[in-house]
């Protein structure tokens, strides 16, 4: 694989590098070591996360490598030195990884990833790891509260204009998983097969002499279906223009600013007086989850959400983290495991690779995430939680983007009601942790 400028390899801080350096130094490189993935607590008030990024971390990790205008670039800045820039030079992750599949929910303590391999081949990728998964789950997250609060109304993410233009693209597939219908970023579209959604901005109302101009020329040029900006000046008398323009057969209009609540009701009224009965009402315009919600019980059709579900809607990250939790004793391939863990104040650890199932109970609603130390055992209620992504440096886990948005839909409808209520409250489900006989 000829990775040229492509390569992921310095997508990642520069600590990973000189531990490298060290422990190459010291011979404990080539020990087996155990990494898992997961998150402390959730955000406040939150009450589940969703895993979203994995298919962008799997192409990342295949990327991964050091060609030679990284390698000189180490080397010629005194970051690493020629011993270690041999070692890289051959790195391809020839390790295992393991994971919760993409769209699923996880909890606090729940081992949403694990990366098993030599010290030096896994710690490597700390950082691209974390980069991308706290990133994306924290976008899926804020995507899913957003999604169930509008029901069985559209969502469009067009959140571009609120981000680095590469976060864009991956924001928008991330919410795409958690439920978003559609999104106004066509990169995500072309990279990963996103449905895509958009027509006009108030420039183009204002470019014209007229709003009866712009919309004329809009309809020429897109046709009845069309969505047109019915707020640049006054509301009432452009939704009057568009209909006496379009037809009863108008596809929707867009309100943007004011209460959209007393707005969306004075629109659906006049267009229901003028016959546009089928016309659809799109609001935007600083929507998160709970604005989402406050229009619940309004005449609206769709929403269009931008800052708040590329921020995170306040939570921008996931906060998770990436540990060592086992060890081999020695450098040999059947050297013993030993369970590791930090001690650190406000930081702990659990020592020993995790296994997780999520456990039901007899109406088929989700209970408990039981997380053991052991082989996974489940019982007739439980559902084994992590899949094999990458075994033996080969990924194995790709899948359609729409299995995880599926997936996604599924999982969120076998948690408990309260992990639906966006007021502040404890996670959905507990998280039990069982210690299980040792495991290599």
């Amino acid at each position: 694989m000829d990775l040229g400028n492509d390569t992921t390899a310095l997508l990642t801080d520069r600590y990973e590098l000189t531990m490298l350096q060290a422990a190459l130094r010291s011979g404990t490189a080539g020990r087996r070591a155990v990494f898992e993935v997961f998150a402390r607590r959730l955000p406040n008030g939150r009450r589940y996360g969703v895993v979203a990024g994995t298919g962008r971390l799997l192409d990342a990790v295949e990327a991964f490598g050091f060609d030679a205008g990284t390698l000189e670039f180490l080397t010629g800045n005194g970051i690493v030195d020629e011993p270690t820039a041999e070692w890289l030079e051959k790195y391809r992750f020839s390790g295992n990884v393991w994971g919760y599949p993409e769209g699923e929910c996880y909890f606090p303590d729940s081992p949403i990833l694990t990366v098993e391999g030599t010290f030096a081949e896994a710690v490597l990728l700390e950082t691209l790891v974390l980069s991308i998964l706290n990133h994306d789950c924290a976008i899926a997250s804020a995507a899913s509260r957003m999604a169930r609060a509008a029901g069985d109304r559209p969502l469009i993410e067009m959140g571009s204009r609120r981000t680095h233009e590469q976060a864009a693209v991956a924001a928008a597939r991330a919410a795409y998983v958690a439920g978003f219908t559609t999104t106004s970023n066509l990169e995500a579209g072309r990279r990963y097969g996103v449905p895509t959604a958009g027509t006009s901005a108030h420039a183009f109302t204002l470019l014209h002499d007229s709003e009866r101009h712009a919309f004329r020329a809009q309809l020429d040029s897109l046709g009845e279906s069309t969505t047109l900006l019915v707020d640049t000046y006054d509301v009432e008398r452009a939704v009057r223009t568009a209909v006496e323009l379009a037809g009863p057969e108008l596809g929707a209009v867009r309100i943007d600013s004011g209460d959209l609540a007393v707005v969306a009701r004075r629109v659906r009224d006049q267009l229901d007086e003028l016959g546009a009965t089928g016309t659809r009402i799109v609001v935007t315009g600083d929507l998160d989850e709970y604005g989402i919600a406050a229009l619940a019980a309004t005449p609206v059709d769709g929403y269009g959400v931008g800052t708040s579900l590329v921020t995170g809607s306040g939570a921008p990250t996931a906060s998770l983290v990436y540990k060592l939790v086992a060890r081999a004793d020695g450098p040999e391939p059947d050297a013993p495991m030993r369970p590791v863990a930090k001690r650190s104040t406000g930081k702990p650890s659990r020592g020993g690779r995790k296994s997780a199932v999520r456990r039901f109970d007899g109406h088929g609603t989700a209970c408990a995430e039981v997380v053991t130390t052991g082989e996974p055992q489940p019982g007739v209620r439980d559902r084994v939680l992590q899949i094999p992504l990458v075994r033996d440096g080969e990924v194995v886990g790709r899948e359609p983007l729409a299995a995880a948005r599926e997936r996604h839909r599924a999982v969120v409808d076998e948690l408990p009601p309260t992990a639906l209520q966006l007021s502040q409250g404890e996670p959905a489900l507990p998280t039990e942790f069982v210690n299980g006989g040792p495991r290599r």
